[in-house]
């Protein structure tokens, strides 16, 4: 069922859980708790569910998705236990990984196959290609590990007993690897990308190609600490069950809440648009439902929130309702992705001077950002002057494999563009300052497909503002919060609330600024779930009390 609620100040109907946002974490964690018997309620801020993973017409007749625009992360999990299949959802592979133009001459396209793969580098440095073996090896074992520990709940710090027998478990299977993988997990948890590529690649563009993972979503340089584990981050995911391979959902990324949403319906859920939340609303000292922005209350056994950590503890929660040295560690999470989205109609495919016509480069991510040096000169332009003189872009043309999001013979394309600082150093708005830019971003493609600009019929433009006013993603973090150490596993949110409860009873943290992190994976709304149900259920007393 999905409602709008307009009561006026009355109280609703009282459920087991509401569920604040419905974005695919929100609505991942509302139909496992409805499969367990719970009566459930999700409550969206915007006319649509489906948060930032939503598809909508942005021109007349094209339509594409608006935030989130591919898929690998979506877990196979989620995607069995939800029926997403059944309920309309369709993921095609891309014809190709990837495709860099490095100059008018030269470009490099990673197809999937390794021995493929191995000829596309080999154009650029032969050593480089025969080392990719080795390399691939290294970060799919890395990627098993990450994937063993996806789908569980971190230990707690001060867990007590319980928390100190999963971290152990954790332990054992990470100290169980033998020295040579533990080193390699140390690296990638500890080292930048920059430095982890330099040891297996010589090439600048070669490591440039595989450093780009390292900074998606991560307002940071490919020489900064820590981005060695965001591009792991993007590396454990898979479509249709193949690796490594990155897809499109049939209808846009829409089409993967929708399922999500038609899923969550039919086990009974209730999901309300046009809601925002304006509170947490605190009773006896624990959460028992929230209060609405036009004064509607709706009551529930518990709240879990699918916004992220930052955003609830600055603006929902009650003075006082937490310790305010607590609450004031979730107020400094570091939030900020550097990113910049625009969606393009467009009246032809564009034609690359490194490799004009057709071809299944068209239906890559095509990525400007040719190497290390480039990258990392578009972060500190935007740390000094707000953004990126020569930004790193990534192009996607869904409407090569989806011809249904525009009209016959015509085309949509999704930028994905970095780096933008959140707030602008001189002062200016955002909103003043998007136009200037994104002609900046379409100047930028233009230098290497000279008829891209002339062909775009018309776009949709969003700023870190707007992807924080419309989609609640505070500094524009596509990942309620950045991948640093300080900030993954029991220490993500906030070390001592790594299990998705939070320091109020009866709280719970469902969205990507818990564990696992962030992506349109349904881990965390997964995750949140099962524990949710461990303690409605009585199978596990609360921290500061048994929930009712």
């Amino acid at each position: 069922m999905v409602t709008h609620m307009k009561n006026n100040g009355r109280q609703n109907s009282h459920a087991d859980v509401t569920i604040i946002g419905g974005g695919h974490n929100g609505l991942t964690c509302a139909a496992y708790l409805a499969a367990a018997g719970l009566k459930v309620t999700v409550l969206e801020k915007n006319a649509v569910a489906g948060g930032a993973a939503m598809t909508e017409e942005f021109h007349p007749g094209f339509r594409n998705s608006v935030a989130a625009y591919t898929v690998s992360l979506l877990n196979p999990k989620v995607i069995r236990d939800l029926d997403l299949a059944q309920h309309g959802l369709r993921i095609v592979e891309r014809p190709a990984a990837n495709f860099w133009p490095v100059d008018a001459a030269r470009g490099l396209l990673m197809p999937y196959g390794q021995s493929e793969r191995q000829a596309a580098i080999a154009a650029f440095n032969s050593g480089d290609a025969a080392r990719l073996p080795a390399f691939d090896d290294a970060l799919e074992r890395a990627a098993c590990v990450l994937r063993d520990l996806v789908l569980k709940t971190p230990p707690n710090a001060g867990g007590g007993w319980l928390e100190l027998i999963k971290g152990g478990a954790a332990a054992r299977r990470v100290f169980g690897l033998d020295i040579e993988d533990q080193r390699l997990l140390l690296d990638l948890f500890t080292k930048s990308a920059a430095d982890f590529l330099s040891h297996w690649f010589e090439d600048d563009v070669v490591r440039g190609a595989f450093a780009f993972d390292g900074i998606v979503g991560a307002y940071a340089s490919p020489y900064t600490p820590g981005t060695a584990y965001v591009l792991l981050h993007h590396c454990f995911g898979e479509v249709n069950g193949k690796s490594g391979v990155w897809g499109h959902a049939l209808g846009g990324m829409g089409a993967i809440t929708q399922a999500m949403a038609d899923c969550a319906k039919a086990r009974g859920v209730v999901i309300a648009t046009g809601c925002a939340v304006a509170q947490v609303m605190v009773e006896d000292g624990r959460a028992c439902g929230v209060v609405l922005a036009n004064g509607d209350i709706v009551r529930s056994r518990v709240v879990a929130a699918n916004v992220g950590p930052k955003l609830l503890f600055s603006a929902m929660m009650p003075e006082g309702s937490v310790d305010e040295a607590v609450a004031s560690r979730f107020k400094r999470i570091k939030t900020g992705s550097g990113t910049f989205r625009m969606n393009v109609a467009l009246s032809e495919l564009p034609e690359f001077t490194c490799r004009p016509g057709r071809g299944e480069h068209l239906g890559a991510g095509i990525v400007i950002g040719p190497t290390l040096d480039y990258m990392d000169r578009a972060f500190m332009d935007a740390r000094r002057e707000g953004w990126a003189r020569e930004p790193v872009v990534e192009m996607l043309i869904p409407s090569t494999i989806d011809p249904g999001l525009a009209p016959a013979g015509l085309h949509v394309a999704s930028l994905f563009v970095q780096h933008v600082a959140p707030q602008l150093p001189d002062g200016r708005a955002w909103d003043d300052a998007k136009a200037e830019f994104a002609q900046l971003v379409i100047n930028t493609v233009t230098r290497h497909a000279p008829n891209f600009k002339r062909s775009i019929l018309g776009m949709q433009v969003l700023s870190p503002m707007d992807l924080e006013r419309r989609f609640g993603l505070i500094d524009g973090d596509i990942f309620h919060g950045q991948l640093g150490l300080d900030q993954l596993f029991s220490a993500r949110p906030v070390l001592g609330y790594g299990d998705y409860r939070m320091p109020l009873p009866g709280l719970y943290l469902c969205g990507s600024g818990a564990h696992p992190g962030g992506g349109v994976t349904g881990v965390p709304g997964h995750n949140a779930a099962r524990e949710i149900i461990k303690d409605l259920r009585g199978l596990r007393g609360w921290r500061k009390g048994t929930v009712a």
